[in-house]
């Protein structure tokens, strides 16, 4: 294996996937330490859980605290924002989440705002205009926060660019994760010069997902997992560019040693790192894997990319 360094920007470790529990039944120990084991050894350097709603978000922020490799996000899903006037009180609802992200940064812990954006896809669990008006509500929190964006767009774009337009004073940046459209889509995003794009297995189905990412310039592109979610299955576009595997057993016959067959895992953003590289043609993956890694700390971990710049500038006036 060529090293690499990885951050895998979205996993869901509040599933109860990861606690054994498979629709309602518990098949296996919750076995977050082993996940968390094939991860550092595959390459990631850190895992930002994903919160989707305010309760979400406070077990994102107690599980990240639990390793200095682990961050957290903190807002609301789309297919959630019924949460602020199922709450009876929208505007505490609102306060509740920014007491919890003031908290998360002062822990070192939160690094965005979301999982926030807008979802036509699903407008069963929540209808457009109750998930435009929290989207564009979260911004505040962003803005307060000095916080980048951690955001979702599914089958929304022209709502979505509208009002990521109306608010680009308000954040610093941000990444449309877990993405999936069309190239048309595509470009919208990338006209927002401090917008990246988060790509995962789901963006790798067909092999029009294929030529989408073919045409993101690198310099703009995350990879992640979104565990338990969006793994590479065998029927998908990009599974022959897959070369890392790790043995699998079926969640009732569990072993530690093993990854947990249909179920995510950040080890496996591995897998998304060689499929990007495949079907851009690029043969350095470790080249590769360090401009995504720089643009993931431009954007949530600014911090390491100033040390490293003084460091570096240190060591040129060193020489001198």
């Amino acid at each position: 294996m060529a090293t690499v360094r990885m951050i895998d920007i979205a996993v869901n470790f509040t599933d109860n996937m990861f606690k054994g529990i498979y629709n309602g039944k518990q098949c296996h120990v919750s076995d977050l330490a082993a996940v968390l084991s094939r991860a550092w050894s595959a390459g990631v350097d850190r895992i930002i859980v994903t919160g989707g709603s305010l309760e979400e978000s406070k077990e994102a922020l107690a599980i990240a605290e639990t390793d200095g490799r682990l961050f957290c996000t903190v807002g609301v899903h789309p297919t959630r924002c019924k949460e602020f006037e199922d709450s009876g009180d929208p505007d505490n609802h609102f306060l509740d989440l920014m007491s919890l992200a003031k908290e998360g940064v002062a822990k070192g812990k939160v690094v965005a705002i979301g999982e926030c954006g807008l979802d036509y896809d699903r407008l069963h669990f929540c209808p457009s205009e109750v998930q435009k008006k929290y989207f564009e509500k979260q911004f505040e929190l962003a803005y307060a926060m000095k916080l980048p964006m951690f955001l979702h767009m599914r089958a929304a774009a022209e709502d979505f660019c509208d009002i990521l337009g109306r608010n680009m004073d308000r954040f610093g940046g941000g990444v449309a994760h877990s993405f999936t459209g069309s190239a048309e889509d595509c470009n919208k995003l990338l006209s927002f010069n401090n917008l990246f794009i988060g790509v995962n297995g789901c963006s790798l189905k067909t092999a029009e997902n294929l030529e989408v990412v073919r045409g993101i310039p690198v310099e703009r592109l995350m990879i992640e997992t979104d565990s338990p979610y969006c793994e590479i299955k065998n029927t998908h576009a990009g599974i022959n560019f897959v070369k890392s595997l790790w043995p699998s057993k079926k969640k009732e016959k569990y072993e530690q040693e093993c990854i947990v067959k249909g179920r995510n895992e950040p080890c496996l953003v591995r897998q998304v790192l060689e499929v990007v590289a495949g079907c851009k043609g690029v043969s350095d993956i470790e080249q590769l894997s360090k401009t995504l890694y720089n643009n993931t700390c431009r954007v949530f971990f600014p911090q390491d990319l100033d040390s490293a710049a003084d460091a570096l500038l240190a060591g040129s006036h060193g020489t001198k």
